[in-house]
This record gives C-alpha cells, structure tokens and sequence, in this order.
C-alpha cells in the first residue's frame, strides 16, 4: 500500500467511526451552491468537517465551507462535499482528488460537479449554465500521475466518454421540466489562482473551449478512473477576459453566482432525482 492509498484508507476508516451512511450520489458544490446543503433540499443525516478528518485538506477560498453533508435529496442518498480543495491553495494533486476518491470508496457510483466558470463561448452570457460534455486540461498535472493504485483502477484509463451521456440528458429533461435554460459545451481547467489573460482566452476558443475554471476536470479525471459516472454543470458567472469591459473579480463571480443560485438549486435537486431513479 503506498502512502496515497494509505491515507485514503485512513479517510475512509475516519469516517466509517462517524457513520456507516452509503452515499449513491456523490455532489461537489461550487460557487453559487454553498448553502445548498442547508437548505430543506436536504434531508441531513451527519455533517463531518474536514479538520476533524485526519490528513484531509482543507478549503481557503471564502465561500467554500469544510465540510461532508451525509443525507437525502429527493429519497436519493448522497453525500455531499460542502467546498472542494483546488490545485492552486498549493496541494498536491492527490490531495486535490483524494475528496472524490473518498466520496468513490464510501459507496458512490455517480459524481455530480458543478462550478463557476467564465464563458468561453461567446454566445453565452453571465448566469447561464451549462451541462458539461467534454472537458480540455491546460497546465494542470494529471492525479494519475505516478505508480498507479490498482485498487481504484487501470493504469491507463479510458477517457472517451468521461460525462456519461445518459446522465447529460437526465439533465436536460430536469432543466426542460423546471423551464430552466440550458447550454452544453467543454469545459477546460487551468491552475489558476490568476484569472486567464485574452490571449490565453482566444487560445482556448480556437482549441474549442466553451467554458474555463480552476477545478473539475481533474476529479473528473479521478472519478473516471474509479469507474463512477460523472456529469457535471458550470455556472457561467462571467465573460472570460477580453470578451467583456469589466476587469475581472471574485466578487463579480460570487455575485453572479448568488443571483441565480435559486434555479441552480433546483435543477441540482431535480436532476439528483432523476438519477437516483436511473442508478437506484
């Protein structure tokens, strides 16, 4: 057993001394989705913070709380990770992914991501959101980088169909129900923290990039190598630099976010729904 596995193994045994809850439904909350879970969308059976979780990192960003939410969505069970670990707060790149292996080896076969991302697309405008069907990764190391945990899975994983295209259309039909609009593209993660220059931006356009952030594609990466089905929706909160006038800030990105996080929630709480009747 080497050290990785190790300490997700000790994760694991930490949580199993708090709860033996089974999660079906494993959701990343982005920006936007902070408090989702407190509201009555949820039926909470256990809340752990991360600190009380030996040797698992740590959310910085404001806006992003520590904590796994063990309960029901719509009679789904999930868990639910109340701010995710990013690449640029200076983990390593298995830190960054060992939430959703965790999330994986307690009993999850479906990983939900959402986010805040820029548009990309410039057909797309601030509060949009967007069902992921591909992703693109710039700069950022891959979490299968090393000796490989066979226990988790191959050595060279497939990656054809990464946003389980069954789950994409669940999506759909919960966004064409609630009335809620709907775009689908790709999405590309860069390290981040720095915002993408317009340069950088017009590069990712002609790569045939819809959207950008600083998360996602390598817990995506993680969970497809478990075997989980991944969907994943980004909330655009922001035209990517050079295609707006205003400069770029993370408070434009939480305002936006919080604007219309109200139909964000209710299309995360329908589509749950919808995929614990697909998988259940």
């Amino acid at each position: 057993m080497n050290s990785i596995e190790k300490k997700l193994s000790d994760c694991v045994e930490s949580i199993r001394q708090r709860t033996d809850f089974k999660p079906l439904v494993a959701l990343v909350l982005g920006s936007g989705l902070g408090d989702y879970g407190d509201t009555d969308a949820v039926r909470v059976e256990c809340r752990i913070p991360y600190s009380e979780i030996e040797g698992f990192p740590v959310s910085t960003v404001a806006g992003h709380k520590g904590q796994f939410i063990f309960g029901y969505v719509q009679e789904v069970p999930v868990v639910i990770m109340q701010g995710r670990v990013h690449y640029y707060e200076g983990y390593a790149m298995s830190d960054v992914v060992l939430p959703t292996r965790l999330m994986g080896r307690l009993g999850a076969k479906c990983l939900f991501l959402t986010n805040a991302a820029g548009g990309v697309n410039e057909t797309f405008r601030p509060g949009d959101f967007m069902v992921l069907r591909d992703h693109i990764s710039v700069f950022v190391p891959s979490p299968l980088i090393g000796e490989n945990i066979d226990s988790l899975g191959p050595r060279f994983a497939d990656m054809s169909e990464v946003y389980d295209k069954d789950l994409r259309q669940l999506i759909h039909e919960a966004a064409d129900t609630l009335q809620i609009s709907l775009k689908e593209g790709v999405y590309t993660q860069l390290t981040g923290p720095a915002y993408e220059t317009p340069a950088e931006i017009r590069l990712l356009q002609r790569l045939g990039c819809d959207a950008v952030g600083m998360s996602t594609v390598c817990e995506a990466v993680a969970a497809n190598h478990m075997g989980l089905k991944i969907c994943g929706i980004s909330c655009i909160t922001n035209m990517a630099a050079g295609l707006g006038v205003a400069k770029l800030s993370h408070a434009e990105v939480q305002e936006t976010a919080d604007r219309v996080s109200r139909d964000f929630k209710r299309l995360v709480t329908e589509t749950i729904g919808r995929i614990g009747r697909m998988l259940g």
